[in-house]
């Protein structure tokens, strides 16, 4: 889609320090700075390194979200709390900024609601990007009406409605504002969102994932020996599971032609692993995606991230859900045959392996990657999503509702 406006704007980004939250959207953010356009990024300093890869310009804003330790509540009321209450804190910091510099157009994170009622109250265009699937026709009926039987949830939503009417917002509803914005890009491809097809497209464009496609593979060269690679890797929260990762060096240490790569994070100590099997390499982090376009297989928790830089690779996936929406993604690959879904309790040596060799001896398996591949690439990813951003800009009729 070509671009109708190259004009130097200022567009606002407001995130949330989740690693998961800030990398879907990080070449978005470089392409527009690219582009020519001004590009600020309000978020917490703790993820200040990667923003500044992309250009933009850090605006600190200090979040008390738990996501240095993950030690989020159980309870999903007390969960949501968190990202009220932190809404509540930041807004006064944002207007300190941005009611003197103000943006022309608004992009924010699913869980940064204050550039929402910032937006509104400056009646600037606004533009959610949601790293995760996003509300279907339905969706209140048959996942919200659940969440608001639990206990607290009246007394939470009475405090929401309470400072939208107290911070400026237009929108007054509390499931419109944080459920359902105006103009949505979904940062994931269509295959991965549920019932699909009862989603509003008027209001949510599927870009697919929003990687560097024409990044170097130069960060991991494959061994020249190998014959097949396999990445494991929980993501960045969700890592302190040394036992699993004694489990996988037990099922893919020495296993015939395999090189593996493991990721543990920064919450495991390696020496809690044993001795390392001669084919396997461990590292705290590494370029997932830049092994994923080399590998043959990949072992993942199924955080929508690395669902979609799975299936872009198009290579299968055993699925070890960890948390959260983890085990909704990982039931979802398996229905579309390109996983096998084991969970950590079930994540044995023999299980493991068993369910490598049942994904690699697939021909159908390897069909199917394939066209999700195809499908996941021609959703178009940054160029589209950069593409669409200009043009909204570009259109005086949109306004925030």
């Amino acid at each position: 889609m070509p671009s109708v406006s190259r004009r130097r704007t200022h567009i606002a980004m407001v995130g949330i320090p989740a690693v998961s939250h800030v990398l879907p959207s990080l070449e978005i953010i470089r392409e527009l700075v690219a582009r020519g356009h001004r590009v600020t990024y309000a978020n917490d300093p703790a993820v200040a390194e990667l923003i500044a890869g992309t250009g933009a310009e850090l605006v600190p804003n200090k979040s008390e979200l738990p996501v240095a330790d993950n030690d989020w509540p159980d309870d999903p009321i007390a969960a949501m709390g968190l990202f009220l209450d932190d809404a509540i804190r930041t807004l006064p910091r944002l207007r300190a900024t941005y009611d003197h510099d103000p943006a022309d157009l608004y992009l924010y994170d699913i869980g940064a609601y204050a550039a929402r009622a910032l937006a509104e109250s400056q009646q600037r265009p606004v533009l959610q990007l949601s790293p995760a699937f996003v509300a279907w026709e339905g969706y209140d009926g048959e996942v919200a009406a659940n969440l608001w039987q639990l206990p607290g949830a009246d007394a939470y939503r009475a405090k929401f409605a309470r400072w939208l009417a107290d911070c400026g917002a237009v929108t007054s509803d509390v499931d419109t504002f944080s459920g359902r914005p105006a103009n949505t890009l979904a940062l994931i491809t269509r295959a991965m969102q549920p019932h699909a097809d009862r989603v509003d497209t008027d209001t949510v464009t599927f870009v697919g994932p929003c990687f560097d496609l024409r990044a170097s593979a130069a960060n991991w060269t494959r061994p020249a020996t190998a014959e097949h690679v396999l990445l494991i890797s929980l993501g960045s929260a969700y890592t302190r599971q040394p036992e699993f990762y004694r489990q996988c060096l037990r099922a893919y240490g020495d296993l015939p032609g395999w090189h593996v790569v493991l990721q543990i994070g920064k919450y495991t100590d390696p020496r809690e692993l044993g001795d390392i099997p001669p084919n396997v390499e461990v590292h705290s982090w590494v370029p997932q995606r830049e092994i994923l376009e080399q590998a043959d297989a990949f072992v993942t928790h199924a955080g929508m991230g690395g669902c979609g830089e799975g299936l872009l690779a198009g290579v299968p996936m055993i699925a070890v859900p960890q948390a959260a929406e983890q085990f909704m993604n990982a039931d979802r690959l398996v229905e579309l045959g390109v996983a096998r879904r084991i969970d950590t309790p079930q994540a044995t040596a023999e299980t493991l392996r068993a369910a490598l060799h049942d994904l690699v001896g697939d021909a159908a398996v390897a069909r199917r990657s394939a066209r999700l591949r195809a499908d996941a690439l021609a959703e178009g990813g940054t160029a589209r999503a950069v593409d669409l951003i200009e043009n909204m800009l570009s259109d005086k009729t949109i306004r925030p509702t």
